[in-house]
């Protein structure tokens, strides 16, 4: 049963909108995040038990704008979405850095982040 989670707040003069508990029910977590004409969907999956042997934090964080958010499709032999642009590796690192030190000492299971912008 799908139990949705809707909750608005002002930042500025702009309306933020957070929405859970309707997608990607199998990710740890999933929130679609839209301020205008702006919405992202971000997931997070971590893994409930570290690998024995481990003495790192995996953290994985990936940020991808998809040519459809903005209205473009890849014509003839580029169909397919290629490797993240410069742009999305440092974005996916301004994410990373302010979210690593939040996870407490010593925790070394395995999470992937991963934002995708929906449309803008």
């Amino acid at each position: 049963m799908l139990n949705p989670i809707v909750r608005k707040f002002q930042y500025g003069q702009h309306t933020v909108t957070l929405e859970t508990g309707m997608m990607a029910r199998q990710a740890t977590a999933a929130v679609m995040v839209s301020m205008d004409d702006t919405a992202v969907f971000v997931t997070v999956v971590g893994q409930k038990k570290a690998k024995p042997g481990q003495d790192f934090f995996p953290l994985t964080v990936n940020y991808q704008e998809r040519t459809y958010a903005a209205g473009r499709i890849p014509g003839s032999f580029f169909r397919r979405e290629g490797r993240p642009s410069e742009g999305e590796t440092l974005i996916a690192r301004l994410i990373d850095r302010p979210v690593r030190p939040l996870f407490p000492e010593g925790f070394v299971n395995e999470v992937q982040v991963i934002a995708t912008v929906v449309f803008r």
